[in-house]
């Protein structure tokens, strides 16, 4: 909303040298947003006077049309003689008034005027258009031909109210009324303690029978509507300079006397209005929701085939206006060039259901300005008011008649009350305003409020946000400025902290952080076709999916059922602006669906729900449990001085894993497999033990090519995924210290030889429980395949540490706990002492 700081001043008397960034801090302070605050005349200098044509030349022999014009303007140049200029300006003419700028003014944009040479003559000036002096489209196409009352010389930049400043305010939702100079006014003169005159205090005449015949058949959407009538209205009245100058500063462009008043009021009271050609309306207005597939040609000239849910205005025709929105051409004013202007007009002002207006622009595509007003919320009470508005301007510019007849059909309603307590405002900021302060911001919002320690509050009809005790104690604590709230931590409750739960994420993530990964956090919305480029098939778990009934993106309607698209999205994100080094995490819930959850009910907003219907709605959610994930690709160790470096692989993503696994206390079974997205040949899968038993927790491996096709992934790219729930339950609980011991470390290294198809996990697990509890660490440090061990065998070596807490151990004791260990291995795995 635009808003011209010379208008408001009539509704407001504030103090003179208030400027306009004044005025902006004062309204931002009570909560509207004031974007910005237009300086309009900025740089403008004289002198700019207003001109009589005297003669016109045309020029010949050059590209386009060229004018040499003789401009009668006064005393203004100090001669008094005609000031000769060169226009090329085709829309006026001998006779007529226009504005001209003097050599030595300057034009906004800092644009000086001097004579100058041009087409073979010289030109003492200019003769302005709209556009050149900062005014908009005032809707001639070129130069501004003024009304002839204006005297030669006349200052136009006074006459043009040219210097002004103008706010734009960005309204929100809840506050239609600000959609309004009266609305703003309220707001500034509550800022500043001044007195409003309210342009809505008009006197108005009372319904009667005489009035234009109005049938309103579905009260629901329209509960008022007034209409008013004026006849012998002056077809070539043209809107005066002042009301032009408002509308464009206020963002709208003039059309027509009639059309201009209605537009007017509207911007200042905020009830839009409609005026009808009456000898093209036949028989009786009429309020009625459409039939289904009526038609309508509304003022745009766009054919509009109507909704059974659509609110319109009617006649006995049919649909002459979409309610609310835009009327009909069949009915339009005709301006002051048509051959047969309009003289007789009947003015519509009604309230309509901001609802069904709202859904009504919606369904059509068609915002406009009364439409925004409505859909926010306009006074039901300014109607009448309005209307009077509109017929006292159309009778003293147009020189109309107002006839008698007033029609006003309303549906009756009680004005919304509000009980309060005194001191709900002050629990609701946590500052002790008290009653009186209370009360009495209120009543400067225009609330009528009653009682002591319970206050009954009634609503004003411009403000129909304003519906339960929250929102007025909102107002107080607006009205007495956000900023002297206080600034409070919230205390958080003695003996409470994070769960373990919590505590094992965020070591995980810290864990992931250290180990050279950073965090992605990435939206949890996927896609069928997604799934499908990973290779899942159509009966794994994954592909059930939770779809959204409202998605953000209709290519990603479903949550996701595993990290893996996201992380692997930022992955060719990355690499495809230069960052071909990449180890990304992410942990985060995925939702895993059964297909067995009950449907959901609907919990009541009445009350609190019951812990039966908290726990229905819990029972109608798929199980949710949370993830880690890496991705990563490139080097892994970067090359330098020190040596060269080393690519990221399968091997690393296990390792991540493990990093993870270890914040829990657990310890990793790795096997391979064969599961979606990994290599078939490179993917292991993730066991812990979980109550007893193992149990699968993830898989990490690289990832299949034709995924890595599919995606647009860098070659040999890895990626690693494991559920942290059943990690965590998979622990002991809290972590322990490891106890350190002073005693030095025993060292024995066995190379066994196993066939090639057992894992090497299960040799390790028979060397750890057959170690013993001197075993300290255990390392698979090489792997040997060759002629020398046979087909189909491999040669595994590994490093066992043996230390006591105690003493120092000997050769024998070491000995004998690598025998133990290389004995389990052999009756579990069948695996021999390499050269034995």
């Amino acid at each position: 909303m635009r808003i011209p700081l010379s208008w408001l001043r009539e509704y407001v008397d504030l103090p003179a040298t208030e400027t306009g960034r004044d005025l902006q801090e004062k309204l931002v302070a009570t909560g509207l947003e004031v974007e910005t605050v237009e300086q309009l005349g900025a740089g403008l200098k004289g002198p700019l006077v207003v001109g009589q044509v005297l003669t016109i030349e045309e020029l010949e022999g050059f590209k386009k049309p060229i004018r040499f014009c003789t401009v009668d303007v006064g005393r203004a140049n100090g001669t008094g003689e005609p000031q000769e200029i060169v226009c090329g300006a085709r829309n006026f003419a001998v006779g007529d008034k226009v504005v001209v700028v003097l050599p030595g003014a300057v034009l906004p944009g800092d644009f000086a005027i001097a004579a100058r040479k041009t087409y073979g003559k010289t030109s003492h000036g200019m003769i302005c258009s709209g556009d050149e002096l900062g005014m908009g489209d005032d809707g001639s196409g070129g130069i501004i031909v003024l009304p002839p009352e204006h005297e030669v010389g006349t200052d136009a930049i006074e006459l043009l109210e040219l210097v002004d400043e103008v706010l734009d305010i960005a309204v929100t939702a809840n506050r239609g009324d600000c959609l309004s100079l009266r609305g703003v006014a309220r707001e500034a003169a509550i800022a500043y303690g001044l007195p409003l005159r309210d342009p809505a205090l008009i006197d108005v005449p009372a319904p009667n029978a005489q009035g234009y015949p109005v049938k309103v058949s579905e009260p629901a959407g329209c509960d008022r509507f007034t209409a008013r009538t004026v006849t012998g209205l002056n077809p070539e009245a043209r809107s005066p300079i002042w009301l032009r100058r408002r509308l464009q500063k206020a963002g709208m462009r003039p059309i027509s006397l009639a059309v201009d008043i209605t537009n007017y009021v509207m911007l200042e009271l905020g009830q839009p209005l409609h005026a009808y050609d009456r000898s093209l309306v036949q028989g009786a207005i009429g309020v009625r929701r459409a039939e289904q597939g009526e038609k309508i040609v509304t003022l745009d000239g766009a054919k509009r085939v109507l909704d059974a849910e659509d609110l319109v205005i009617t006649d006995d025709r049919g649909p002459i206006g979409i309610a609310g929105v835009m009327g009909g051409a069949n009915t339009e004013i005709a301006d002051h060039e048509a051959d047969a202007g309009t003289t007789d007009v009947v003015i519509e002002a009604a309230h309509f259901d901001p609802v069904s207006i709202a859904r009504t622009a919606r369904r059509h595509k068609l915002s406009s300005e009364a439409s925004k007003r409505f859909e926010r919320g306009v006074d039901p009470q300014a109607a009448s008011a309005a209307a009077q508005r509109t017929v006292d301007l159309l009778v003293l510019l147009a020189g109309g008649t107002s006839e008698p007849g007033v029609t006003e059909v309303i549906a009756p309603s009680a004005p919304h009350t509000i009980t309060l307590p005194a001191d709900h405002p002050d629990k609701v900021a946590g500052v002790t305003y008290g009653r009186e302060t209370v009360v009495r911001r209120l009543q400067q919002v225009g609330c009528d409020v009653y009682g002591q320690d319970n206050l009954t509050v009634t609503v004003p009809s411009w403000r129909p946000d304003l519906a339960e005790p929250n929102d007025l104690a909102e107002e107080v604590i607006r009205l007495e400025g956000y900023e002297n709230l206080p600034s409070t931590l919230p205390r958080p409750p003695a003996g409470r902290g994070l769960t373990e739960r919590q505590r094992l994420h965020r070591r995980a993530g810290r864990a992931l952080a250290g180990a050279g990964y950073v965090e992605a956090l990435n939206y949890p919305f996927i896609s069928d076709e997604t799934l499908g480029k990973l290779g899942i098939e159509q009966d794994d778990p994954r592909r059930t999916t939770v779809k959204l009934v409202n998605p953000l993106s209709d290519e990603e309607p479903a949550l996701r059922t595993t990290l893996l698209p996201g992380l692997l999205e930022a992955l060719r994100r990355n690499d495809g602006r230069g960052s071909h080094d990449l180890a990304l995490f992410e942990t985060g819930l995925v939702f895993r669906p059964t297909g067995d959850e009950p449907q959901a009910v609907r919990l009541p907003v009445d009350r609190r729900p019951t812990d039966e219907e908290i726990a229905g709605l819990d029972a109608a959610l798929p199980r949710q449990p949370r993830h880690a994930a890496v991705v990563l690709t490139g080097a892994r160790e970067q090359a330098g001085w020190w040596g060269n470096g080393r690519p990221a692989d399968w091997a690393d993503a296990v390792e991540a894993a493990r990093t993870i696994a270890r914040e829990a206390g657990v310890e990793l079974i790795v096997r391979g497999d064969q599961h979606a997205p990994w290599h078939p040949g490179r993917c292991a899968a993730l066991f812990a033990v979980v109550d007893g038993a193992e149990t699968l927790v993830g898989h990490a491996g690289e990832l299949h090519p034709r995924v890595i096709k599919a995606l647009h992934l860098p070659e040999r790219s890895c990626a690693m995924e494991v559920d942290l729930d059943l990690v965590e339950r998979a622990g002991t609980g809290a972590l322990q210290a490891p106890r350190i011991s002073t005693f030095p470390v025993a060292t024995q290294d066995v190379a066994l030889v196993v066939d090639a198809s057992v894992p090497a996990a299960d040799v390790e697990k028979a060397l750890r429980e057959g170690a013993g509890e001197l075993l300290e660490s255990l390392r698979l440090f090489d792997v040997f395949t060759g002629e020398q061990l046979g087909e189909g065998r491999k040669s595994l070596a590994y490093a066992l540490r043996f230390r006591a807490t105690d003493r120092t151990l000997t050769v024998d004791e070491a000995s004998a706990a690598r025998d133990a260990a290389v004995a389990l291995a052999a009756e579990r795995t069948g695996a021999v002492l390499r050269g034995a």
